[in-house]
């Protein structure tokens, strides 16, 4: 099988180091821009882990389908996209995870999508075409908590990652989390989420961190 993929050296060790079934050979095609994706025929499945919301971007990608095209899209939805992409939560360290979060646009592209999934041997889940998907708003929002705890001066950082980590059993506490996804990416989301729930506004310490990275 035939997977071409733009990602940076993080995601693309996540995805390439993603254990598949055997005997089933995967021949990985690295690159940079879509204009690389667009020069390679015989793709089973186009992956854009550095997507952005752009025009352009949109309009480049588009010309690769009917072929499944998967976008790294965790804020915005395949309505605001306008095109039948597949959205992916991509932030890193969720490739590493068992069970891919996925948005699919229609019933075809589900039923490709589960036969390229068992191709390889992957699992996934499909959740609704919404701001964050599921577990990325559930760990914004826990993100968010930690910082407002953190400016009430209630506990320190060290303390609240080691208190999540060995009271939650997560592999990493809301602050490394924050670290290793980009603050900047969890104020963004909060900041959408924000619009039609208040329970999402991002902690002044968080937008202040964010001012500083």
């Amino acid at each position: 099988m035939k997977i071409a993929v733009i990602a940076g050296s993080s995601l693309k060790k996540e995805m390439e180091t993603r254990p598949h079934r055997v005997g089933q050979d995967i021949e990985w095609i690295w690159a940079d821009q879509v204009e690389d994706l667009a020069q390679r025929g015989d793709i089973q499945l186009y992956i854009d882990l550095g997507f952005i919301m752009d025009k352009d971007r949109i309009g480049q990608l588009s010309r690769l389908l009917p072929a499944p095209v998967m976008v790294n899209s965790v804020v915005y939805t395949l309505h605001e996209i306008g095109k039948p992409f597949i959205r992916i939560n991509a932030w890193p360290g969720f490739l590493e995870r068992s069970i891919h979060e996925l948005v699919v646009p229609d019933e075809r592209t589900a039923a490709d999508l589960a036969a390229l999934y068992e191709q390889l041997g992957w699992s996934y889940r499909l959740v609704p075409d919404i701001p964050g998907l599921i577990s990325a708003r559930i760990l914004a929002m826990i993100i968010n908590e930690a910082y407002y705890t953190l400016q009430s001066e209630i506990s320190t950082r060290p303390e609240i990652d080691i208190a999540m980590k060995l009271g939650t059993n997560y592999p990493y506490g809301p602050f490394e989390w924050s670290e290793r996804i980009g603050i900047t990416n969890i104020c963004h989301l909060l900041s959408v989420l924000s619009e039609t729930d208040n329970r999402y506004s991002p902690a002044e310490s968080l937008l202040s961190a964010v001012k500083k990275d």
